[in-house]
Order: C-alpha cells, then structure tokens, then sequence
C-alpha cells in the first residue's frame, strides 16, 4: 500500500512544481497503478480539476466505462464533498487518505460522504497511510506561498 501512495506522492509533487496545491491520486486496479492526477484547478481554471477528478476521469477512459468497481484510491489529502461524491459515484472499492483534511475534508472530518449508508455504494475508508510525508509537502507549498506573499 505504502508504495501506492509514494505514487500518489509523486502526482502531488507535479502540481507543487507547477504552484497548483500540492495534492495527488492513483487509481490501482488488479495491484497496478492505471491511472494518476493531480491539482490542476489554476492551470485549467476549472474548479473540477482535484487530482481525484482527474484520476477518476483517467481511469474510466482506460477502462472504457463509469464503473471503477475493483479499484482502489490512493489520495495524499481527503477529498472534498465533491471528490467524495465522484469516488461514491464511481463505485470504487477502497480509499486511503493520506492526510486528513478538518476544513473541507468529506471522508471523515466534516461530512461521511463515502460511508453514507443512504447512498447506493459505501467505499472502505482508511487514514493516516504515510500522513506526515503527505502533510509535510502541503505545509511546504503553503508556507512557501506566504513567504512570496510578504
């Protein structure tokens, strides 16, 4: 599992190179890594473009449908209520959330989209996989951006 979230480490690094919020998904399906994103909310001034939107939308072209059914998700930040939403939707098996997220978070901090039992699907939801590695990049990113600010 720890090797699936360095993975999604390495999504998060593309979008801290590039100053979007430093945050990344894989999508893993029979142990392989089939599909990766990462924020591109700025560059594509679309407000869709979380790294779980992003893996998702991959993963369902290579895949050639909606479901995601027997996948897992790795994410380096819990997902918003929209991200939640589409990883419900999307029928995904599992999700591993690196760093939990107590302003938005959607998986557990706020809201419990994805163990909603009124909904159709429930995702198995598991925290902490590597959290300091995936705190520590977003504290770097935003802590990098006050200091350009001042």
């Amino acid at each position: 599992m720890k090797k699936y979230m360095m993975e999604a480490l390495k999504e998060a690094e593309k979008a801290y190179n590039m100053g979007e919020v430093p945050v990344g998904a894989v999508i893993v399906k029979d142990g392989e890594v089939i599909a990766g994103g990462h924020n591109l909310t700025e560059t594509q001034k679309d407000p869709t473009c979380h790294a779980e939107m992003m893996a998702i939308r991959q993963a369902a072209a290579l895949l050639g449908g909606w479901r995601l059914s027997g996948c897992d998700m790795y994410v380096t930040l819990e997902p918003c209520a929209m991200c939640a939403g589409a990883i419900v939707w999307s029928r995904i098996d599992n999700l591993y959330i690196g760093a939990k997220d107590p302003k938005s978070g959607a998986c557990g901090s706020i809201f419990q989209i994805p163990t909603e039992d009124r909904l159709n699907h429930q995702v198995r939801v598991s925290y902490g996989l590597m959290e300091e590695e995936c705190s520590k990049i977003l504290k770097d990113f935003f802590a990098e951006l006050r200091k350009k600010k001042k």
